[in-house]
């Protein structure tokens, strides 16, 4: 990537958070659930780890419900972006339009991903404020370039899951049906090894799974690079599918003249 066009993603990248953060802002139950949410997921698994006597993976908890917070904050933002142009009427210009869709979803995926940080620093800190948690990650040094990993590997999901997105009416339900199974599936929160077996080749090709991993180790201990390395590789065979979709749904708008989306 030279300079001019490193630029150019810099500046999409300003414009795309700029715009889910006045998303947010003209709709006060999504900005109430985007500050609160991860404080409740927070909560809910220190209570949970400490009824199942776990004091000592109370850090654990709390770096898990921040992950589901990041996710959540990723898969909402996409689907929120797109059936907003929808509902507006803006989605099949927005389509046909000469800049490339990647570049204005792009952007916008990564932007989400990195309001999603909001929630790992707020359950962090609720969790060492309210709860008495103390923040003492087994890798220190890693613990941050792990939850980048974690992130950016989250938003290239994430520009699958919008490609989709553009495809369907109802992104929403999408959305909701999405949620809690991959953040289930990734061992976000509990580790995948609890899950059935026939659960485990799907958290493998799960970008979030290794990232979440990778994160967990860094807090717990653990391998933290291969999994990282890991999911930034999913990360990237995700961002080729979702450019893939994102073609077709192009040539078939310029060819047909509408997608029959508004």
């Amino acid at each position: 990537m030279n300079g001019l066009s490193l630029r150019r993603f810099w500046r999409l990248m300003a414009v795309g958070l700029r715009t889910h953060v006045l998303h947010l802002s003209r709709s006060g139950v999504e900005l109430v659930m985007a500050v609160f949410t991860p404080l409740v997921f927070a909560t809910l698994a220190v209570y949970l780890f400490r009824a199942g006597d776990s004091p000592d993976r109370l850090l654990q908890a709390s770096v898990g419900a921040g992950l589901m917070g990041v996710w959540s904050a990723v898969l909402f933002g996409s689907g929120g972006a797109i059936q907003e142009q929808r509902w507006m009427g803006t989605l099949e210009t927005l389509v046909s339009a000469p800049t490339r869709l990647s570049l204005v979803l792009i952007p916008i995926t990564f932007a989400t991903a990195l309001v999603g940080v909001y929630s790992m620093v707020a359950t962090i800190l609720w969790g060492v404020l309210l709860f008495g948690v103390p923040f003492t990650p087994a890798a220190p040094l890693l613990f941050v370039p792990a939850l980048l990993v974690c992130v950016v590997a989250l938003g290239m999901m994430g520009l699958l899951m919008a490609a989709t997105f553009v495809l369907l009416r109802n992104a929403n339900a999408l959305a909701n049906a999405l949620d809690s199974p991959v953040w289930m599936l990734s061992g976000m929160l509990v580790s995948t090894a609890t899950l059935p077996a026939w659960t485990h080749p799907i958290t493998w090709a799960l970008p979030t799974s290794w990232g979440a991993r990778a994160v967990q180790a860094a807090t717990s201990g653990g391998p933290v690079l291969w999994p990282s390395a890991i999911a930034l590789g999913l990360g990237v065979l995700y961002v080729v599918l979702a450019l893939v979709a994102l073609v077709w749904v192009e040539r078939r708008a310029r060819g047909a003249g509408t997608l029959a989306l508004t």
